[in-house]
């Protein structure tokens, strides 16, 4: 049996628990500059770059890995969402790009199967891919809307090296996360069928307002036109906003689309200094509205969601249904900024 209907079956009998957040774990350790270099020869300062830590503090990645997983995690994410060509040139890291992801991905696949072995269920391996800080939707440039930074085979290529490390690492999985840019996302899932057409892919958009639309303008309906050719093993919300500001988009996701629903809210918005003060049994109550209401398959955390939001959560989802697969459409679904019917 192929690793996502291994998924499907998990996630047909119970709601299924994502991970929490890496860098909320990393910036609690308050590491050095130092820690993150470790022997590298880098010539720029390497402090924040948490997916470096792959390569030189794997022993503190694997804790977090393995904290997430006794919390109650099935899908445990690699500490990856920087680890490509594009993000790491701030660092002048680029050519460790491919050893970083394969790293990321064999420390976690380490934890799940020694967690499996432990009590025989699966934990799945989710390669981490972010967003990168280019959009190809958009021109960063005020007098000049049809520039752009970047085009669509480049950043294709991109992915193509992140996620072929992420794939020799043992990842099993292509988790394309915090989606603000729909095309971004698109080369993403291109990259994703280039390196193997029958590797599952997740997909996650995040929104920039109440309204549900990302910053490439899609709302919640376009974005799962736009991409459910991709047939993703599930699809959903991530980061944006607290559990509360995020369900009715989820609800709205639910109903539409035939594959699995997963949600991972941070915890709360961030006070002033950009910290998050929501407490895990807080964000567990604001996630047990979605099992009541029966719209999600599997749920986890963002930013600031610890080990201990993560034990809440599967505390709280333990004994709910998951949600029932919405009806695939008979219909032409196209979409601009809104989806378009072309025919019933």
């Amino acid at each position: 049996m192929n690793i996502a209907q291994q998924l499907r079956d998990a996630a047909a009998t119970r709601i299924l628990v994502k991970d929490g957040a890496y860098g909320t774990q990393v910036q609690a350790r308050r590491l050095a500059e130092a820690d993150y270099r470790g022997g590298l020869d880098l010539a720029r300062d390497q402090k924040g770059n948490n997916d470096l830590l792959n390569l030189t503090r794997p022993g503190l990645v694997g804790e977090i890995a393995l904290a997430f997983a006794e919390a109650g995690a099935d899908v445990l994410a690699t500490n990856s969402f920087n680890a490509n060509r594009i993000s790491q040139a701030d660092y002048g890291a680029e050519h460790l790009v491919r050893e970083m992801n394969a790293a990321a991905a064999w420390i976690i696949r380490e934890v799940a199967e020694r967690e499996a072995q432990k009590d025989g269920r699966k934990r799945f391996v989710a390669g981490a891919v972010g967003p990168t800080n280019k959009t190809l939707s958009l021109s960063p440039r005020v007098n000049d809307p049809g520039y752009r930074e970047i085009d669509f085979d480049t950043l294709s290529d991109v992915y193509v090296e992140q996620i072929e490390g992420l794939v020799e690492g043992g990842a099993e999985i292509v988790l394309i996360e915090t989606v603000f840019d729909t095309l971004n996302a698109k080369a993403a899932i291109h990259a994703a069928r280039r390196v193997d057409p029958e590797l599952p892919i997740m997909l996650s958009m995040t929104i920039t307002d109440l309204s549900g639309r990302n910053l490439s303008g899609h709302s919640i309906e376009a974005f799962w036109a736009s991409v459910r050719h991709a047939r993703p093993l599930s699809i959903g919300l991530n980061c944006s906003f607290g559990a509360a500001q995020l369900r009715a988009h989820i609800a709205a996701l639910s109903g539409l689309a035939d594959t699995l629903i997963m949600a991972y809210p941070n915890a709360g918005l961030p006070n002033d200094l950009g910290q998050y003060d929501e407490c895990a049994e807080t964000t567990a109550a604001q996630v047990r509205e979605w099992c009541e209401q029966g719209i999600v398959n599997i749920v986890g955390g963002c930013c600031g969601t610890t080990p201990a939001h993560i034990a809440a959560i599967a505390r709280t989802v333990a004994g709910y249904p998951p949600r029932r697969t919405a009806e695939p459409t008979r219909r032409t679904l196209l979409a601009g900024i809104e989806p378009m019917v072309l025919a019933a």
